[in-house]
């Protein structure tokens, strides 16, 4: 559908079954409806709905709102704009790595997609800080970005510079809130619109 994302099946832990694309009174009844149809579905467990626009409330329909969050985007001619090195150096003093498949964690199906790419930092051997990218139609999602807080905006600086060159001249989007959202815009990332993440639990 053009105005929704779904999933009517189970999906990974974290991952949302609808995601709204569109915004507009008709759009948003349609989105509502299709969400009202997956309550009426067999659907098991804990599931989420991507407010993508904050235009939604299913509260009425047995929702609550899981958290809320600001989109972030950088575009590719701001590393520059931002103070990145033009040399393309990473700031953060962190060794980085791409993910290889291997094992139930790092399945080889995700892992040969071109598309997808996981990085871990570490410090003295040991992991300290990661973030997974998503190219698709020429726009790179980021997410699952973890740090220590002292130290996350070079952590985002360093993602933008490895995206860059993992998936050249395309923009960085993602969502984030809290401390994490100040680090991203600490980092030189735009923030954008607000979002919400749904959540409703099958009794």
């Amino acid at each position: 559908m053009v105005h929704t994302w779904v999933n009517a099946e189970t999906v990974p832990r974290f991952y949302p079954n609808v995601v709204s694309l569109t915004t507009g009174a008709a759009d948003i009844d349609e989105q509502c409806q299709i969400v009202d149809m997956l309550l009426k579905s067999n659907l098991p467990g804990r599931w989420a709905v991507k407010d993508s626009f904050h235009t939604l409330d299913i509260s009425r329909l047995g929702f609550d709102v899981l958290f809320e969050a600001n989109w972030v985007r950088l575009l590719p001619s701001q590393p520059e704009v931002i103070g990145f090195p033009r040399s393309g150096a990473l700031v953060s003093g962190l060794s980085w790595e791409r993910a290889k498949p291997g094992g139930e964690a790092f399945p080889g199906a995700l892992f040969s997609d071109e598309n997808f790419a996981m990085f871990s930092g570490s410090r003295n051997g040991a992991i300290v800080a990661g973030g997974t990218l998503y190219n698709s139609d020429g726009v790179v999602g980021i997410s699952n970005v973890t740090a220590d807080a002292d130290e996350a905006p070079a952590v985002w600086r360093d993602l933008a510079i490895l995206a860059a060159s993992t998936f050249p001249n395309a923009p960085l989007v993602g969502y984030e809130s809290g401390d994490e959202l100040k680090a991203a815009h600490k980092a030189g990332f735009e923030v954008g619109d607000p979002l919400r993440i749904w959540v409703k639990s099958r009794d």
